[in-house]
Parts: C-alpha cells; sequence; structure tokens
C-alpha cells in the first residue's frame, strides 16, 4: 500500500470524514528539502468531519497526528491542511 493510501486509510477509519482529500504536492517541492524521489514526501489534506465539532485548530491537527500515527508522520516531511466541519 503507498504512504498516500495509508494515510487516507488511516483517517477514514479515526475521523470517519464526510469530504477526505489527500493530495501528494511533492512534486512541487522537488529539489527542496525534505523532497524524495518518487513522492509521497509532501501533503496537502482536506477534511469535514463531525469528531472536529467544539475543537480549537490545535486540537484537530493533533488529532489527525494521532490518527495518521508517529511512524507514519515520521517519515513524511511537510503536511499542510484545511480542518472543518460538515
Amino acid at each position: 500500500m503507498s504512504r498516500t493510501q495509508e494515510i487516507e486509510t488511516r483517517l477514514r477509519q479515526a475521523l470517519a470524514p464526510t469530504e477526505l482529500v489527500v493530495r501528494d504536492d511533492s512534486e512541487a517541492h522537488r529539489g527542496h528539502a525534505g523532497y524524495q524521489e518518487g513522492g509521497e514526501s509532501h501533503y496537502h489534506l482536506v477534511i469535514r468531519s463531525a469528531a472536529f465539532e467544539g475543537q480549537s485548530r490545535i486540537a484537530r491537527h493533533r488529532q489527525v497526528h494521532a490518527a495518521i500515527g508517529p511512524e507514519l508522520m515520521g517519515a513524511i516531511h511537510a503536511l499542510s491542511m484545511d480542518l472543518g466541519t460538515p
């Protein structure tokens, strides 16, 4: 399973999102720090989930990091997020 697919699977299981976009932006960072040949190093997420209700921005980010897990987070160089409720 690719890193992108693993991220999507983990987020779906943990957050039951109504909207989920996992976009690999790695190619746009070719030649920059953290770029890995083959991609899967820079991501942008769009997530809408009821699990974020009443949560601060930082709490939402922590939920996403926990869902992805420390070993996978350690393999990602950059992660931007657009997080909200349905």
